[in-house]
């Protein structure tokens, strides 16, 4: 599976300032490398300067351009990264207008700070970004301040500032920092260590619900998204693809399409060479004077495909070798290793334990499918390459390998996206249109044309049928339970396409006797990859339903069993792995969410309501946010559901940027779940993707969700950290474990339509 590594800042941060034309000025952020923060895996690097990046403009109006560097999908970063530095800034908002960086290397590679990129994914932008930009916001307003001292001859401490305007206290003089900037530009920044950060009670922007600064836009069909990207002059392109991964195209009618109205170009394109990695597929594109001319031209393609190897597996096949894989699944060596984890006496356990549960959980492939299909546009012109692209994790080198150049002759234009969800964690739309668009230049100039953008835009079929799909999962459980009903013993063989087992994920921490192992399933030649919340997406389904089926067996109460886990660690140990936050997992952060949803949806009154309708608890620590659900849905004798409500208690920390975005990540999180539980499935028959269109893929509808997904926010002592992964994963499982407590029946797989399920 592909994954994301987390990304880490510092606190060690000051601004370098330069003058503008027109009396603005510029500032720019160092910054070292020496705190852990809430995505930290390994020690920290050592302090290093960065380059300067632009972050702040001041215009003479009293007026702010403030810039966010890192990729905006939806998930509201655009906002929050500088809504951080306008509060320590000591601005009103009213007065800031935001603008979206492109891809610099002075945001990311020349940063001296290992893995510091212009990022979107694994919820990292607000752990990597918060003190940083904090720091940023403080020293401009520090600088202030000594501008205003030295041009009224007063000391600083003297001085405040609120609204853009810097107020001396004993005569009430008054400056805008648009009045101070000439003077703001020749003051020396202080020291980090000179600078005060506002006491966060003090916080003015932060911790408000902010509305997007795109909304208006995107409500009145303004072009905003990659999608609506109209560069002067630029032709359309489609790209066939084989529909069996890995296959290649040998011939097409590539001169009859040519003939047809509007083509300007059409040519096969050759596999990327071997070694180049990533590199692009085997296909056929037409260019055209408009999108629909292309895709209309694709009907009458004709393309000889070599299939390749991969024509001969399928979904049927992957479970029937997981279940022969399960029958005889070896022991995990001692002490554990890749795929492999084990506690004292497993075995030994089952033999004096009072009951025995046993279980199989499967999830299937899942497409990412946000409702922007990919595509990206380029201009390749005198050995220069321009993109526009929606990526979360933008990067020149693919797409200039693709164009034959060096990534120093290439530029990014970062685009917002419509959705990303990590499909867009891989950029083979930048790598394809890159090599199309050099290859159109190449036929433009043999025929003394000029060179023109390219778009390339895939269908909704195109996206689904070639996406880098969340993996399947197949589990089979074996636990023991003492004459108390405690768990004495945990046992999880897992059948995977990569070969690598969550750890985080198990109790290993709170049961004495515990083994995981796994096997790889192959072939397996299907592209899979991160999709929101990736390690706990899929696999939180299968862990907080079986721990829900304990509970039962046990005689327990879910939710209590959950916290007696919690609070009998063995030897001391905590549950989980470190790498899910600073210090790994934490019970008593756990403990806390589950406590809190606990009293917030009258779990112990559960009982009294009416038949056919049921409470269910799940819980997950993912991406070092600590989220729990209650929710209560009601089950009729037709299998029809409806989620009546929601009750959701989070925990990523000691701050919450944007309480508007933070609470529509959560109820967003739980509503794409609904989808991943109830349709959401992708098969495979013979190599090739069965479900091609929302019809056979259908999403929750808004007539579907819940009325009230009621969201509580625990501030704690911690780094603030991220939203997007943790508010999803245990969404299923709370839905899957009141339908039990409704109806008795235990849901072991997903999607659930194919049993009979839907809304109602």
């Amino acid at each position: 599976m592909k994954t994301t590594k987390a990304n880490q800042l510092d606190r060690r941060s000051f601004i370098k300032v330069s003058m503008l034309a027109g009396g603005g000025a510029l500032i720019g952020l160092y910054t070292g490398a020496d705190e852990l923060l809430a995505q930290q895996r390994g020690p920290a690097p050592a302090p290093t300067p960065i380059k300067p990046g632009t972050y702040i403009r001041i215009n003479p109006d009293n007026t702010f351009v403030i810039v966010g560097k890192n990729p905006e999908t939806g998930q509201g970063i655009k906002n929050a990264l500088p809504m951080i530095i306008a509060d320590e800034f000591d601005l009103d908002w009213k007065q800031v207008k935001v603008e979206n960086a492109d891809l610099d290397p002075k945001y990311g590679a020349d940063a001296g700070v290992p893995g510091l990129r212009q990022y979107e994914g694994g919820s990292t932008a607000i752990p990597q970004n918060y003190t940083p930009m904090r720091n940023v916001g403080a020293t401009a307003r520090a600088m202030m301040i000594t501008a205003a001292a030295q041009t009224w001859n007063v000391p600083e401490s003297e001085l405040t500032t609120g609204s853009g305007v810097v107020t001396h206290v004993a005569t009430k003089r008054t400056a805008t920092y648009g009045s101070l900037a000439a003077k703001f530009a020749t003051i020396t920044p202080p020291a980090l260590s000179a600078v005060k950060l506002k006491d966060p009670k003090d916080f003015k922007i932060m911790g408000q619900s902010i509305r997007g600064v795109d909304n208006l836009a995107i409500v009145t069909g303004k072009p905003l998204f990659s999608i609506d990207t109209n560069p002067p002059g630029m032709l359309f392109a489609v790209y066939e693809k084989c529909p069996v991964f890995g296959g290649k195209a040998i011939g097409a009618n590539v001169e009859e399409i040519k003939k047809l109205p509007g083509i300007k170009h059409a040519f096969v394109v050759e596999p990327s060479p071997q070694g180049v990695n990533p590199g692009w597929a085997s296909g056929v594109a037409i260019v055209a004077d408009t999108w629909w001319l292309a895709q209309n031209a694709r009907k009458s393609l004709k393309v000889q495909w070599d299939e390749g190897p991969v024509a001969s597996q399928s979904s049927a096949g992957y479970l029937s070798q997981a279940k022969e894989l399960s029958s005889k699944a070896p022991q995990p060596p001692a002490g554990g290793g890749q795929g492999n984890a084990v506690i004292g006496d497993v075995e030994a356990a089952f033999k004096s334990a009072a009951k025995i549960v046993e279980a199989e959980y499967t999830f299937p492939l899942l497409s990412h499918a946000p409702l922007e299909p990919m595509n990206s546009t380029a201009h390749f012109k005198d050995g220069k390459l321009e993109i526009w692209s929606p990526s979360q994790t933008p990067a020149l080198g693919p797409p200039a390998t693709a164009a034959g150049i060096q990534p120093a002759d290439a530029t990014m234009h970062l685009v917002r996206a419509g959705g990303g969800f990590g499909r867009r964690l891989y950029n083979e739309y930048d790598i394809e249109v890159s090599k199309i668009a050099r290859l159109v230049a190449d036929e433009r100039t043999k025929a003394g044309q000029p060179s023109v953008p390219v778009k390339l835009l895939w269908t909704r079929e195109d996206d689904m049928a070639h996406d880098d799909y969340r993996p399947a999962g197949y589990h089979f459980f074996k636990a023991a339970l003492d004459s108390s009903g405690n768990l004495s013993a945990f046992r999880d063989f897992v059948a995977s396409a990569s070969g690598v087992v969550p750890a985080n994920e198990y109790p290993r921490g709170f049961v004495p006797n515990f083994s995981v192992t796994s096997a790889n399933i192959a072939p397996f030649n299907i592209p899979t990859g991160a999709m929101r919340a990736p390690g706990t997406n899929g696999v939180s389904f299968v862990m907080q339903s079986f721990i829900d089926e304990l509970a039962v067996e046990a005689r327990k109460d879910p939710l209590q069993f959950r916290l007696d886990l919690l609070n009998n660690p063995i030897g001391g140990a905590a549950p989980g792995t470190p790498g899910g936050g600073a210090g790994g997992f934490n019970a008593a952060r756990a403990k806390g969410v589950l406590e809190a949803v606990r009293d917030m949806s009258d779990w112990k009154n559960r009982d009294k309501l009416p038949k056919g309708t049921g409470k269910g608890v799940a819980f997950q620590f993912a991406h070092a946010g600590y989220v729990a659900y209650v929710c209560e849905v009601a089950v009729g004798a037709d299998k029809k559901l409806r989620v009546n409500k929601v009750w959701s208690a989070i925990d990523i920390g000691s701050q919450i940027v944007n309480t508007s975005q933070a609470v529509s990540l959560v109820q967003g999180g739980f509503i794409e779940g609904m989808s991943h539980l109830m349709a959401w499935e992708i098969t495979i028959e013979n190599g090739r993707v069965v479900q091609k269109n929302f019809s056979q893929y259908q999403p929750t509808r808004i007539n579907h969700a819940p009325p009230s997904i009621e969201v509580k926010f625990l501030k704690t002592d911690y780094p603030p950290t991220g939203l997007g992964e943790p508010s999803l994963p245990p969404a299923p499982p709370a839905i899957c474990n009141a339908i039990f407590a409704a109806t008795g029946i235990r849901i072991r797989t997903m999607p659930i339509r194919p049993m009979g399920y839907s809304w109602t």
